[in-house]
């Protein structure tokens, strides 16, 4: 699976476990762009993936919020090895 394949992928899983998917680019104001990550807006969790960070690192970003917020949702469904083995951790084992 090449890393625009696992991102595609990603991106689908987070959008089936209800996570909100935003991307921004630059600020165009002289700033340091934006960087990928997670934050609470109200009740809902958002991934935002910046066009700046590296597929690496988005795919990083989403990762992380599966791994932290929609771990029982990852744990119902069948994922395939690839991406199983990306997302890992303990309570994602082989199954």
């Amino acid at each position: 699976m090449t890393e625009l394949e696992l991102l595609e992928a990603l991106l689908a899983l987070a959008g089936e476990s209800g996570l909100q998917v935003r991307t921004v680019g630059a600020t165009g104001s002289g700033e340091a762009p934006p960087t990928s990550g997670t934050c609470r807006v109200r009740d809902e969790v958002w991934v935002v993936l910046s066009r700046a960070d590296p597929i690496e690192a988005q795919s990083a970003a989403l990762v992380a919020a599966l791994r932290r917020h929609a771990a029982e949702f990852l744990e119902r469904r069948y994922l395939p090895p690839a991406l199983r083995e990306r997302i890992g951790g303990p309570a994602l084992g082989n199954a």
